[in-house]
């Protein structure tokens, strides 16, 4: 087999199963792990994949993604089911915190059915479906209000958020990965994001399937600092088994 032909099939096996191992390749190839640490060496250098210790990643680079409008009317199906599933983790007396984003909406729109919660959020359109809702305290963060949604941010989101303690954080990303953890496209939205996750005794990650395997260019949080993951029936098997493996709580819906 040529190289060109061998460095294709690589990225068709990475595609499949979103990580690898150099002695993986080297044994389901026929060919010496020297052969192909130089094939990955080469693939990487064109921007497909990513090499780490001992292996191989699929990066599917996220660098957007849609306003709020559009994403709102986007897998609503799958967004509900996956709110239903994180209403089932949230008891009487907890306090949260809702990130901004269409599928905590799609959470926030269902605690009607719960009583004594405190809800922080850092998107005011969750905070107006939850006004009328009298068992139900609301705290926002304050912050700049970002263009084309509803999310607060800045030194006043993060100072807010940084004097808080609370049982659980909804967090919402754009790219998470059972290797590379959470990443955002972004930076003006990490410090947010990192000062939930410190916040809450428990973090759970909310977000459809098309999130998962996806890497952008900003650190927000690894995998290890994630207890759960609720996502859409649709997550292939080898994506749950890697964050499982990665010590995450997954449910699909």
């Amino acid at each position: 087999m040529l190289a060109a032909e061998r460095k294709l099939k690589i990225i068709d096996y990475v595609r499949k199963h979103s990580v690898a191992s150099v002695a993986q390749l080297s044994q389901d190839f026929g060919v010496h792990e020297a052969t192909i640490r130089r094939d990955l060496s080469e693939i990487e250098k064109e921007g497909r994949l990513r090499r780490t210790h001992g292996g191989v990643v699929l990066v599917e680079r996220v660098s957007s993604e849609p306003s709020f409008t559009v994403r709102v009317n986007e897998r609503v199906e799958e967004k509900t089911s996956i709110a239903e599933r994180a209403i089932e983790m949230i008891n009487e007396g907890d306090s949260i915190i809702l990130d901004s984003g269409t599928t905590t909406f799609q959470i926030a729109r269902l605690l009607a059915a719960k009583s004594n919660i405190t809800v922080v959020t850092n998107d005011i359109k969750i905070a107006a479906e939850l006004q009328n809702n009298k068992d139900i305290k609301v705290i926002v963060t304050g912050g700049v209000l970002s263009p084309e949604s509803y999310m607060l941010n800045g030194l006043f989101t993060d100072h807010a958020l940084k004097k808080l303690h609370v049982t659980k954080a909804f967090i919402v990303i754009p790219a998470i990965h059972p290797k590379l953890g959470l990443t955002h496209f972004d930076d003006q939205f990490v410090s947010a994001k990192r000062s939930m996750i410190e916040s809450a005794e428990q973090t759970i990650v909310v977000t459809d399937h098309t999130k998962l395997g996806g890497v952008s260019l900003h650190n927000v949080a690894p995998v290890a600092q994630i207890d759960v993951l609720i996502t859409g029936k649709e997550a292939s098997e080898t994506q749950v088994k890697q964050f499982q493996e990665a010590g995450v709580t997954v449910y699909t819906v």
